[in-house]
């Protein structure tokens, strides 16, 4: 096996193992689904930026690049530029009001159930295409390390990730993002540096 293989099946093991870990220490909805509010800052950041730094956001900007030079690179800034808008502009008065999302915040004002039947439509309708490029990405790279066909390949990562998501809860979601966001990190200042 070459060495791509072996440094894949041991992000696969090592992340197993978190959940593992984390289903050991979740006892209870508010440690399933919250974390039992013991994740720091600076981790639920680097958990955050483990997200936003994923493989589609690095191969779509990379794509868009190499199709449309420097137009393809302001789009980049652009969606940057426009998350920390989002921040500024939501976050804070979310926070102030004391409502954790925005459907809490339109639920108080309005009238609750249509509001939170939009609002988890809105989340599931994203969530899919979201996750549709994850998942092509995910399985075009299983399929060329292991040979699969694409099929079996797509369904060997979903099952993985419902793995992971069951039985570590927020907990194991978290930290395989802290653990990716890291990698990027370092990926790309490795990859900067030998390009200067």
């Amino acid at each position: 096996m070459t060495t791509a293989i072996w440094l894949f099946l041991l992000f696969v093991a090592f992340t197993l193992l978190i959940t593992w870990w984390s289903a050991r220490r979740s006892g209870g909805a508010s440690a399933y689904f919250a974390a039992g509010r013991r994740i720091k800052a600076w981790q639920n950041g680097l958990a955050i930026a483990g997200d936003y730094m994923s493989a589609a956001s690095f191969l779509g900007i990379a794509g868009m690049i190499a199709l449309k030079g420097y137009d393809g690179f302001m789009y980049s800034v652009g969606f940057l530029v426009a998350y920390l808008t989002v921040l500024l502009i939501v976050a804070e008065p979310l926070r102030n009001s004391g409502k954790f999302t925005m459907a809490d915040v339109l639920a108080y004002r309005l009238k609750a159930r249509p509001v939170r039947a939009m609002a988890a439509l809105s989340t599931l309708t994203v969530t899919i295409f979201y996750m549709i490029a994850q998942m092509v990405g995910a399985g075009k790279l299983v399929e060329v390390l292991f040979g699969l066909q694409y099929q079996y390949a797509v369904m060997t990562v979903g099952a993985l990730m419902i793995v992971y998501v069951t039985f570590g809860g927020m907990i194991a979601t978290t930290w395989v993002q802290i653990i990716k966001a890291v990698m990027l990190l370092i990926g790309t200042s490795i990859l900067s540096f030998i390009v200067m």
